[in-house]
C-alpha cells in the first residue's frame, strides 16, 4: 500500500474526496516522514504537530457535513519562513527576528487556509532570503547544498514531507533549489501572487513561487495563491489564471522550443552541457538553438544593481538594529547596495523592458525557451547555495519560469531543465512543460 506521504497532491485529493483517505491520516503520514527525515535534511525552522493535527481533524469533521470544501482541503503545505503566519513564528532566517510572532497571516496564508490547507510548520530559509546558507541539507546527499534561498521548501517536497510548498525568488531562489533537490519549481509571472505579509527584499524582483512533485500540483497550488489584491501595489489586475485546467490540456499544435544558452553558458558544468546536448538530440526538429543578442549580457549587471539597491533600502532596519548579528553576506549586500547611485539604479530598471522586448521577439516563432536551471547538480559543501547565473535574467524581466528534474549530474544528483514563457502566459508555459514531460515519458 502506498504511503500517503508519497502521493502527489492531486492523487491525495482524489483519495480525500472519495473517502479512501482522511486529512488526519495524510497529515499523520507527513508528520511521520518529517520525524524520519528531518534530523538529516533539516528542512524546517519549526513544526507544530498538535496544531497541524487539530487543523486536519477539524477539516475531517467539516467534510462530513456535506458542505462544499476548498481545492486544497486536507492537503499539507510547507511555507517559507519569510511569510507571516499568525499561529507560527516567522523569523526570516534571522537572529534579530528570533521568536517573532506576527499578529496576522500573510494574504497568501489566508488564501491557503480558506482553501482548506494544513500547515505543519515553516520551512527553513537563508538569512533574509539572501545568500547566507540555512541549516538545510540536500535530501539526495546531505553533504551537498539544497540551494537557496527557499532551501527548506525544496528539500521538504523532495523528502516527501509535504506534497507541495511555497517559496520566493528574487534571483534564483525557487528554480535553483528545485533543480538541486529534483522537484518541480514554478516561478510565475511577477505580480501574479500578491506578496503582502512576505518579507520584502526587492519590490521589483520578489516573486512568490511553488514547489511540487508534478507540474499539475504546482499549478493547483498557484491557482489558489494567484489573484489581484490591493495590498500589493505590483499585484496584477488579471482574471483567475486557471493554470491547472490549462496545464491538463494538450497544446493545439506540437510546441517548438528555443534553446537559449544565455550569457551564463560559460559557467555550465561539462556533464550538464552533455546532458543538454543529448536532450536536444532527442527533441530533434522540435527545438532550435537561438542566440540572444550581445546586449543580454547587461542583464546580470542590471539585476544585481536593482536587487542590492532595494535590499539596502528594505533591510536597512536590520543593519541599523544590529549589523554585527547579521551574516557577512547580508551585511555586504546592504553595504554594496548603499553605494549604488540613483542613476545607476534607474538605468538598471530600464533594462527590464529593453530585455523583455528581445524575449518577446523569440516568442513570435517559439512556444517556450528551454535553458539550464543551474550550472549543474548541487555543489558539494554547505557554505554556499550555488549560482543563480541561469536565473537572474528571467527574474529581472518578470517572466514565468518552471524547472523539471529531467537530467542527472556526474554524481547521480538531479539537474533541472528550465522553461521560460511570456509574461501573463503562465498557463501556456505549464502546458508546454507538461507536453515536454510527456514527450520524455517522465511521469511529471
Amino acid at each position: 500500500m502506498t504511503d500517503p506521504a508519497d502521493l502527489s497532491a492531486l492523487a491525495a485529493r482524489e483519495r480525500l474526496i472519495s473517502g479512501a483517505l482522511s486529512a488526519s491520516e495524510l497529515t499523520r503520514a507527513c508528520l511521520r516522514r518529517i520525524a524520519a527525515r528531518e534530523p538529516e535534511v533539516q528542512a524546517w525552522s519549526c513544526v507544530d504537530e498538535k496544531l497541524a493535527l487539530a487543523r486536519a481533524e477539524s477539516l475531517d469533521r467539516y467534510r462530513q457535513t456535506g458542505n462544499p470544501v476548498g481545492p486544497l482541503h486536507g492537503l499539507p503545505v510547507g511555507i517559507k519562513d519569510i511569510i507571516d503566519t499568525e499561529e507560527l513564528p516567522t523569523e526570516n532566517g534571522n537572529r534579530l527576528d528570533a521568536g517573532r510572532r506576527p499578529t496576522t497571516d500573510a494574504l497568501l496564508v489566508a488564501r491557503l487556509r480558506a482553501a482548506g490547507a494544513v500547515i505543519p510548520g515553516k520551512t527553513a530559509t537563508t538569512e533574509c532570503a539572501y545568500l547566507a546558507p540555512a541549516k538545510t541539507r540536500n535530501p539526495h546527499h546531505p553533504q551537498h547544498t539544497p540551494g537557496g534561498s527557499s532551501s527548506g521548501s525544496a528539500a521538504a517536497v523532495a523528502s516527501g514531507m509535504v506534497p507541495f510548498a511555497i517559496g520566493t525568488q528574487t534571483g534564483g531562489s525557487v528554480i535553483r533549489p528545485a533543480s538541486y533537490c529534483g522537484v518541480v519549481g514554478f516561478k510565475p509571472t511577477f505580480g501574479l501572487i500578491p506578496r503582502s505579509g512576505v518579507l520584502r527584499t526587492s519590490r521589483r524582483l520578489d516573486t512568490v513561487g511553488t514547489f511540487a512533485r508534478t507540474i499539475e500540483d504546482a499549478a493547483l497550488l498557484t491557482d489558489v495563491l494567484a489573484g489581484h489584491h490591493s495590498s500589493d501595489p505590483d499585484s496584477l489586475l488579471l482574471a483567475a489564471p486557471r493554470l491547472l485546467e490549462t496545464s491538463l490540456t494538450d497544446p493545439p499544435v506540437t510546441p517548438l522550443l528555443a534553446f537559449v544558452k544565455t550569457p551564463a553558458w560559460s559557467a555550465i558544468n561539462a556533464d550538464c552541457a552533455e546532458g543538454f546536448g543529448e536532450l536536444l538530440e532527442t527533441l530533434g526538429d522540435q527545438c532550435d538553438e537561438v542566440e540572444l543578442p550581445a546586449v543580454f549580457a547587461e542583464g546580470a549587471i542590471a539585476h544585481r544593481r536593482v536587487m542590492l539597491a532595494e535590499i539596502a533600502h528594505n533591510l536597512r532596519h536590520y543593519y541599523d538594529r544590529g549589523a554585527a548579528q547579521l551574516a557577512a553576506e547580508t551585511r555586504a549586500a546592504i553595504e554594496e547596495g548603499r553605494s549604488i547611485a540613483a542613476v545607476e539604479y534607474l538605468n538598471a530598471l530600464d533594462w527590464r523592458e529593453t530585455l523583455y522586448a528581445g524575449i518577446e521577439e523569440i516568442f513570435g516563432r517559439y512556444d517556450a525557451i528551454i535553458t539550464p536551471a543551474a550550472p549543474g547538480e548541487a555543489p558539494a559543501g554547505l557554505h554556499s547555495t550555488g549560482s543563480a547565473a541561469f536565473n537572474v535574467l528571467w527574474s529581472l524581466t518578470g517572466v514565468p519560469a518552471v524547472t523539471l528534474p529531467l537530467l542527472t549530474g556526474a554524481n547521480g544528483l538531479p539537474v533541472g531543465v528550465q522553461l521560460i514563457g511570456l509574461r501573463n502566459d503562465d498557463g501556456r508555459l505549464l502546458r508546454t512543460a507538461r507536453w515536454l514531460a510527456t514527450r520524455l515519458s517522465t511521469g511529471l
